[in-house]
């Protein structure tokens, strides 16, 4: 039936009750809006582990590299993994995260400057896990489409899998997306690594990969075209600009018992997704060689090679990557929703409208504004024309108010307009530089370095709306009047102070707990206006252990490039 047998279905069907159940089940946890929005922080490790890996992962991302691959080669596994050398910061991100002690990202901007940047934020948080959800499930969609050989149209099958994560993910909130994250996480992993050895052995091997393709440049990480190392450069440092400005960050930090819960399963649940990439790649590459005298959608590539592969193995299996399919996709989209529900419940509605009324209220008001954000995703997935555009305008997008947390964060002198200015100069060097007419103007007046198949390259307008955002950003606030010092040592004494182990959840954000004197803190630069913090010994440890994590991942890539050559 629709290209999918009996025992897939059952297989499918195992899962989808399974995650139904647990999300009811959750929802009779759910008390205040500390719960539904943050879990009640109540997670250890393992929970965050899978929970980062599987708010940041999903099939839309397996689509992406592999379709990126299929056209470019090796260095389409840049396309995720531009977060590579972000990793490492994660492990020092973490904690400032969890010392914020808000419930979404919108408390900080609200604490640090005021509520109209706390919206500013919510317009640009809401409107970027909006686009991702609907590339989420747009990547989705199109695996589908392509396993099931056209008999499940992409569109059908986005509406589908969106009721299923609305329907758990509205009723139990983020301990639902967390319990739901671990399972959901083990099958992304089976997701990834499924179709490696049949579609390695459908090719001859790595031997047979190299005859078949028989173009060196498309082993290469670096290319010579397109994603060159300055394109990876700048790539990789918006990534770490934009990474704290996604709004489920901060769940994805903060939702844990402790501050070293946060640090272990943001870095290590990033780390497994980055090692799922290779995978990812790998069946790009095969497909090359699959379908070199066929006409294949990239979109397809993934769903196609597991639709030609895995029937011939045993039966369900098909099932079996298609649950994992749709458990990717609900893990992300799930944080995703409630996250961005929490920042219109939190900073818009009860910060402007409706102040005073029981949590009871502000949850539900979180549930519906749950639905309508999924709505609005889902009609996106409609309207965008492949996963990598999408991807490409979800990550352009989460740049945008990176200078107003990052000064905010480290200098006591960036002010309310400041902030405003820089996110309003980024966005509109972003939109200038993606216009048509720009592209044109720049195909004739710039060097063909910053050119790219007749554009504007990405690498270039990522620096020009970086440099724009953060130079505005520091001239208007030398220009403009400081906030008030009793509200900034509010924040920089919750963030030198670390979290106890059983500290109590306080409704109002940076509020140390009672009897909890502040931290007097150590700053890595000795002046009144600069607040980097200098870290510590267990923060410099992991922050070196990741790098040699990421070393040892280049280099892994880079030996298997070379077998069978």
């Amino acid at each position: 039936m629709l290209g999918i047998g009996g025992w897939d279905w059952l297989a499918i069907s195992i899962y989808i009750i399974g995650t139904i159940v647990v999300g009811v089940y959750m929802a009779s946890k759910v008390k205040n809006t500390n719960d539904f929005f943050m879990a009640g922080r109540r997670f250890g490790k393992p929970f965050m582990i899978f929970f980062a890996f599987g708010a940041g992962t999903s099939g839309n991302d397996a689509v992406g590299v592999s379709s990126k691959t299929y056209t470019n080669g090796l260095s389409g596994i840049w396309y995720q993994w531009l977060w590579l050398f972000c990793t490492p910061f994660y492990w020092l991100i973490a904690p400032v995260m969890r010392r914020m002690r808000c419930l979404t990202t919108g408390d900080y901007f609200d604490a640090r400057y005021d509520g109209s940047v706390a919206a500013l934020y919510t317009v640009v948080g809401v409107t970027q896990l909006t686009i991702n959800i609907g590339v989420i499930q747009l990547g989705a969609g199109s695996m589908i489409e392509g396993i099931s050989d056209g008999a499940i149209h992409r569109n059908w099958a986005i509406v589908a899998m969106t009721v299923m994560f609305v329907v758990y993910g509205v009723a139990g909130g983020l301990a639902a997306a967390i319990v739901t994250d671990f399972i959901q996480g083990i099958l992304t992993v089976i997701l990834s690594f499924i179709l490696i050895p049949f579609a390695l052995d459908a090719v001859g091997g790595f031997k047979g990969l190299h005859e078949g393709i028989n173009d060196e440049s498309m082993f290469s990480l670096v290319a010579p075209g397109e994603i060159n190392m300055f394109w990876i450069v700048m790539l990789g440092f918006n990534a770490l600009i934009g990474i704290v400005t996604q709004p489920h960050i901060m769940g994805v930090c903060a939702a844990g018992r402790t501050e070293m819960d946060g640090r272990v399963g943001f870095a290590f649940g990033n780390l497994i997704k980055r090692l799922c990439t290779v995978a990812w790649t790998l069946v790009g590459l095969c497909a090359v060689v699959m379908y070199m005298d066929t006409d294949v959608r990239p979109d397809f590539v993934y769903g196609q090679a597991a639709a030609d592969l895995l029937p011939q193995v045993m039966p369900g299996l098909v099932g079996v990557f298609l649950a994992a399919l749709i458990a990717s996709v609900m893990s992300s989209c799930d944080a995703f929703m409630i996250s961005s529900s929490g920042l219109f419940t939190q900073n818009f509605y009860k910060r402007f409208f409706v102040k005073d009324k029981p949590d009871a209220h502000y949850v539900w008001v979180g549930r519906i504004a749950a639905t309508a954000i999924v709505v609005c995703g889902v009609a996106f997935a409609f309207i965008v024309d492949n996963v990598p555009q999408g991807l490409m305008l979800f990550f352009k997008l989460q740049g945008l108010m990176g200078a107003a947390f990052w000064l905010g964060l480290f200098w006591r002198g960036t002010t309310v307009k400041g902030a405003w200015a820089g996110t309003l100069t980024a966005f509109a060097i972003l939109i200038i530089t993606s216009r048509p007419f720009f592209h044109e103007w720049a195909a004739i007046n710039l060097p063909d370095m910053m050119i790219w198949d007749g554009k504007f390259r990405d690498s270039w307008q990522i620096l020009s709306y970086l440099i724009g955002g953060f130079g505005m950003g520091i001239i208007v606030s030398l220009m403009t009047q400081r906030v008030p010092k009793e509200k900034l040592d509010i924040v920089y004494n919750a963030l030198r102070t670390p979290v106890d182990n059983d500290e109590p959840h306080h409704p109002v954000p940076f509020t140390l707990p009672e009897g909890v004197e502040p931290h007097p803190g150590r700053k890595l630069i000795n002046h009144p206006d600069l607040e980097i913090p200098r870290p510590s010994a267990i923060g410099i440890s992991g922050f070196i252990g990741l790098w040699v994590c990421v070393a040892a991942l280049i280099g892994f890539v880079f030996w298997m490039a070379g077998l069978g050559a």
